[in-house]
C-alpha cells in the first residue's frame, strides 16, 4: 500500500516550507538576491542544507518562489489601494502613495525585486509581477476614461508605460539612504499628466497633497 501523509505530516510540512520562505525573504530584504544562497539560507532558518533540498530542487526555484511570494503580497496591496474611492486623480494619487510609501519602507528588496540582476527564473516571475501591475494601471486608467477624466486612449499602453515609467523612477531613490520626499507627489504630477489629465485635476491633487 502506498504511503499517504497523514493532514499532521502535511501541516508541519507546509509550516516548515513557510518558515524556509519567511527566513529566505528575510536575506534578501537584508542584501538582495545575491545575498540568498542555500548555505545561507540553511544558517539562518536553522536547518541543514540537506533539508532545503526537500522543498527547493535549487536555488534558481527557491529565489523564483521568494519572488513570487513577495510580489504577490505587494500586487495584492496595489489591487486594495486601486479600489479606494474617490476621483481619478485621487485614486492614482493613493496608488502611487501606498506604492511608493512601501518601497521606501523596505528599499533593499523594492530595488531587488524592481531591478537587481537575476537568474532567468527570477526574471519570469518578474514579468508576471510587472504584467500584474500593468493590467491593474490599465483598470484605473480605464475608468478614468469612462468617467470622461481622461481622453481617449489605449489604455494598455498607457498602462504600461505608467509601470516602466514609475519603476525607472524608483530605482535611483532606493539605491539613496535617505527617502526621497515628495517622492510620491511627483510621480503622481508625472503620471497625470501623462495620461492627459486636465490641469485642474493636477492642481487640485496637487492643492490637496500640500494641504
Amino acid at each position: 500500500m502506498a504511503y499517504r501523509e497523514t493532514a499532521n505530516v502535511k501541516a508541519r510540512k507546509a509550516a516548515q516550507r513557510d518558515h524556509l520562505l519567511r527566513s529566505a525573504e528575510q536575506l534578501v530584504r537584508e542584501g538582495g538576491f545575491a545575498n540568498l544562497t542555500m548555505q545561507t539560507l540553511a544558517a539562518k532558518a536553522g536547518v541543514g542544507v540537506g533539508t532545503l533540498y526537500r522543498y527547493f530542487d535549487n536555488k534558481a526555484v527557491l529565489a523564483a518562489e521568494v519572488f513570487r511570494v513577495a510580489t504577490e503580497r505587494e500586487v495584492a496591496a496595489v489591487a486594495a489601494a486601486v479600489a479606494h474611492p474617490g476621483t481619478f486623480a485621487e485614486r492614482l494619487c493613493h496608488v502611487l502613495r501606498v506604492f511608493v510609501q512601501r518601497a521606501q519602507a523596505a528599499p533593499q528588496l523594492a530595488w531587488s525585486l524592481i531591478a537587481e540582476p537575476v537568474d532567468p527564473a527570477v526574471d519570469a516571475e518578474r514579468l508576471t509581477y510587472r504584467q500584474r501591475y500593468t493590467a491593474l494601471y490599465k483598470q484605473l486608467l480605464s475608468d478614468g476614461v469612462t468617467q470622461g477624466a481622461l481622453p481617449i486612449q489605449d489604455t494598455a499602453i498607457s498602462a504600461a508605460a505608467l509601470v516602466g515609467a514609475i519603476a525607472e523612477a524608483l530605482v535611483g531613490p532606493l539605491s539613496d539612504p535617505l527617502p526621497k520626499a515628495n517622492l510620491a507627489e511627483s510621480l503622481t504630477q508625472f503620471c497625470l499628466r501623462a495620461v492627459g489629465a486636465s490641469p485642474a485635476q493636477a492642481q487640485l491633487v496637487e492643492q490637496q497633497q500640500t494641504a
